[in-house]
């Protein structure tokens, strides 16, 4: 089973009340060297390094939401030996499905055969202002706009899994999946058949700590637990694979840059372990660099600032070398 790898290369991060700017402006040349490096300098086999981008539809007013990173197709290389994971993130404040529709298909027409993945929706497990799950109507959009995106790829010729992403699903709720099941039935019936790949979003140890010899054992159970409890209530079935969309961990006060590397080993070879069980196909690192690894005081306190494999300034944390020899191997 191939297994590709990823990574987000912006400097903009969402945090719990919004986006947060990066201190110092993207630098493509710097972000590409980056790519570079990680992927190697002849990737042969490794092909299909993935970056990582987000376009939302209609965000909200004010919330300074845009395409992060800027211009991401300048990322794939002048080879194109990287293609993108392009996230189309449903916020219309009114719902307006036929729109989001016609927006998807606009996407697919402007980006073409450089998306590999194409997630539909981020993160509408959570119902928050900032993130999808709190958009009216977020489950047709997500059902319909899967439907859509696989049968307009489809009609263009293109080679591309469509997918969606989540969070975990920490209690005995599972609402949002009754829903998700509902919802294809009565209003996207070939949503299943459709449905190229699940995404999983998760940050152990980074919103609740998690004791360092318990680590492995959690990435473990919560990855069986959305395959085996969780995805089967709203009829998503193994031979649907899953794909870590985001994962990372964040550096600052108190938490050390080489805890962070510790913390990416133990990550990546869990889900190593498990690949093939569990029919994980590809992880995605959140993120390349730091949106501020600490220059302006009282920032470094925040979960947000620091998820990055670079400082700001672009220079190496240990865990870059970590990433680095997972995506060469």
């Amino acid at each position: 089973m191939s297994f590709t790898y990823g990574i987000y290369p912006g400097g903009a991060v969402g945090g719990d009340r919004g986006l947060v700017e990066p201190v110092i402006a993207d630098d493509p040349v710097l972000i590409s060297r980056a790519l570079d490096e990680l992927q190697g300098p002849d990737p042969g086999p490794r092909a299909g390094f993935l970056v990582r981008a987000y376009l939302p539809f209609r965000p909200p007013a004010g919330s300074g939401e845009r395409l992060v990173p800027a211009e991401p197709e300048r990322l794939l290389g002048p080879d194109g030996r990287r293609r993108l994971e392009l996230v189309l993130g449903f916020r219309d404040p009114a719902g307006d499905v036929e729109s989001w529709l016609a927006f998807i298909r606009e996407a697919i027409d402007t980006y073409a055969d450089r998306i590999a993945l194409l997630q539909i929706c981020e993160e509408p497990t959570v119902d928050q202002p900032f993130l999808d799950g709190g958009t009216p109507d977020v489950l047709a959009a997500l059902v319909r706009g899967v439907v859509a995106a696989r049968d307009h790829a489809r009609a263009k010729g293109l080679d591309l899994a469509v997918g969606f992403n989540a969070t975990p699903a920490l209690g005995p709720d599972l609402a949002f999946w009754h829903g998700l099941a509902n919802t294809a039935a009565a209003e996207a019936p070939g949503f299943h058949e459709a449905l190229g790949y699940a995404g999983f979003d998760f940050f152990p140890d980074v919103f609740r700590p998690i004791p360092p010899p318990d680590l492995a054992r959690a990435v473990e159970l919560v990855l069986t637990d959305f395959r085996e409890r969780v995805l089967p209530t709203a009829g998503i079935g193994p031979a649907i694979p899953i794909r870590i969309a985001e994962n990372g961990w964040s550096t600052g006060a108190g938490r050390t840059e080489q805890r962070q590397a510790e913390v990416l080993a133990t990550v990546l070879s869990t889900i190593l372990s498990i690949k093939d069980r569990l029919n994980i196909t590809g992880y995605s690192h959140f993120c390349l660099r730091d949106a501020d690894s600490g220059a302006e005081e009282g920032l470094s306190d925040s979960l947000y600032y620091a998820f990055g494999l670079l400082h700001t300034d672009y220079t190496p944390k240990p865990a870059f070398a970590v990433y680095q020899a997972a995506c060469r191997h």
